[in-house]
Order: structure tokens, then C-alpha cells, then sequence
């Protein structure tokens, strides 16, 4: 099921990125929306339309008898202590031998709101791909994603941003060393989980195979010849911002012989791939860059 679009500007849909990213408080967003409230369209449907509705966005749901699930609690003696997420396994995975039952491994980072449950939702999707996924929560020790996407932003500027980096080094070094991993490990992250992929693909060399950044933002130059994982980028052609950054991360890797390719999906805004927010979603950009995203981490994770 699919929530219909209102077809609302760009110029709506670029205020819900403002709001979302703490570049504009709550006030001046429902101030905003405000002007687009015109021909019958209420501000209060504008507001709903543009904020996540997670039901309507799972794929999968969280009883699905094809998945085993659990919440596992990582050390992370250089961050914040411990980090918490959720890790997912496909059932046949399980009923094989013991050999044989070892996946490869990938973390899924999520956006600047702590672990929703859009990107839990991810995590299932990649273990039906035949994957061990983990999902960490950068909000651990602030009580975890509160439930509220406004109040989980309100959690994440308060937390410090380099432990909690640091978390998500810990959670990936992890899952490489889960007895039901095979040590191959990726990453793929969403805006502020895309700059977390890139940002560990820089850190972790020789310990990560292959990330996948969505409009995520590039690592200092001076940390891109330190990757040696695969990297596969997605923006959208809208998000100009972000895609602009493309052309120069591709000339970095090339010159550090990095295997790596990029996408920038026509009429595609920043988010495109998140179904459970239809203003922004692409339905045929997110199934092409899902579908890549798959073919990169069954290439770079056998």
C-alpha cells in the first residue's frame, strides 16, 4: 500500500528537508507550510502528508516468519559506552549447518533521528536478501529513538557526534566478528547514515568490502585514499547540494584505485528512497538503487 501524493512543490518538500535536517526549528516549518495551504489543501494535510507515516512505509513486517530478529547490545569502550540495534537474520539461514549458516554482514545506519522504524524496516529487506543486517542505534544511551522523529533530531544534537561515530565503528567491527558472519562486512546509510558509510569506509580500510551511501556526504580528501572498500553512491538529481559532491568523490577514488561506482537519479529529491515519506519518495529510483545496492553487496560481500 502506498500513501498518494499531494504533489507538493519542491519548494515544500526543500522546507520539510530544512526542518528535518535542525536547519529550521518547528515553528518556522508550520509557518512555512502555511504557504502552500491554498485551493482546499489545509496546512495540517500538507504537515501529514510531508512527515514519515512508518506503517504505510514497511515492506516487511516485523513478524515475518521468513526473518529471525532480536536486539543485541555491542561494547563501545571509545564512544558512548555501549550501542544497542537490530539484528536480522533470514530463518533458512538457520536451519543449515553450522558452516554453512554464516552470512555476510552488513550495518545499516540511519538518518539523524536514531534508529526509526523506516530503517528497521531496511534491515529486514537486507536479511530477505540473504544477509545478516544490524542496525545500531546511535541514541542508545539517550533512551533510544524516542518514537517521534522531531524528538529523536531534538536526542541527536544533544549526544556527542564523535563517540556516537564511534559506536557505529564498534558495531560494524561487531558484526565481523559474529560467529554467524562470515567476516565479510558493508555498510549502507541514509543522509546522515550515508555520511557514517563513507566516513567508515575511510576508517575501517581493510575491515569493510563495500559501502553504500545514500546522498551521503563525502570523507576529507585527504581520508578517501585510506578506502578499500567498494563504494556505490546514490543521490538524487534535486538534491543539488549533495549531488554536486559526486564528480569530485569519483575523481578521488578513481585516483585511489578504489572500485566504486555513483548514480544521480533523475527528478529525485534528497530521501528519495524512503517510502515512508511518499512527498519525497521515488518509487522508480528507489527500486533501481535498492536493486544496485543488492547486485554491489552480493558482488563485493561473496
Amino acid at each position: 500500500m502506498e500513501l498518494t501524493k499531494l504533489k507538493l512543490p519542491g519548494e515544500a518538500i526543500q522546507l520539510y528537508n530544512l526542518f528535518i535536517h535542525g536547519e529550521i526549528g518547528r515553528r518556522e516549518f508550520l509557518a512555512g507550510v502555511q504557504r502552500f495551504a491554498v485551493g482546499g489543501l489545509t496546512a495540517a494535510a500538507i504537515v501529514e502528508a510531508l512527515m514519515p507515516n512508518y506503517a504505510v512505509g514497511q515492506q516487511v513486517s516485523r513478524n515475518d516468519d521468513r526473518i529471525s530478529a532480536s536486539y543485541e547490545t555491542v561494547a563501545s569502550p571509545q564512544g558512548n559506552g555501549i550501542v544497542k540495534g537490530y539484528l536480522v537474520r533470514p530463518v533458512s539461514a538457520d536451519t543449515r549447518n553450522a558452516v554453512q549458516s554464516k552470512l555476510p554482514g552488513i550495518v545499516v545506519i540511519h538518518e539523524n533521528r536514531g534508529l526509526n522504524p523506516h530503517i528497521e524496516d531496511i534491515a529486514r529487506r537486507l536479511a530477505l536478501a540473504n544477509f545478516m543486517a544490524f542496525a545500531p542505534d546511535g541514541l542508545t544511551t539517550m533512551g533510544g529513538f524516542p518514537g517521534d522523529d522531531y524528538k529523536g533530531g531534538q536526542l541527536f544534537a544533544r549526544i556527542d557526534s564523535q563517540k556516537m561515530s564511534e559506536d557505529f565503528v564498534a558495531a560494524a567491527l561487531w558484526l565481523k566478528s559474529h560467529p554467524l558472519c562470515t567476516g565479510k562486512v558493508g555498510v549502507t546509510g541514509f543522509c546522515y547514515g550515508g555520511n557514517i558509510a563513507n566516513a567508515l569506509a575511510a576508517r575501517l580500510g581493510p575491515d569493510l568490502a563495500a559501502a553504500v551511501p545514500f546522498y551521503g556526504v563525502p570523507p576529507p580528501a585527504e581520508d578517501i585514499p585510506k578506502i578499500q572498500a567498494a563504494i556505490l553512491a546514490h543521490h538524487g538529481e534535486l538534491d543539488t547540494r549533495l549531488a554536486a559532491t559526486w564528480p569530485a568523490y569519483d575523481t578521488a577514488l578513481t585516483a585511489a584505485n578504489v572500485p566504486h561506482e555513483g548514480y544521480v537519479y533523475a527528478n529525485s529529491v534528497h530521501g528519495f528512497n524512503c517510502d515512508a515519506t511518499p512527498e519525497r519518495y521515488n518509487r522508480a529510483a528507489a527500486d533501481l538503487a535498492w536493486q544496485r545496492t543488492i547486485d554491489w553487496f552480493k558482488k563485493y560481500l561473496a
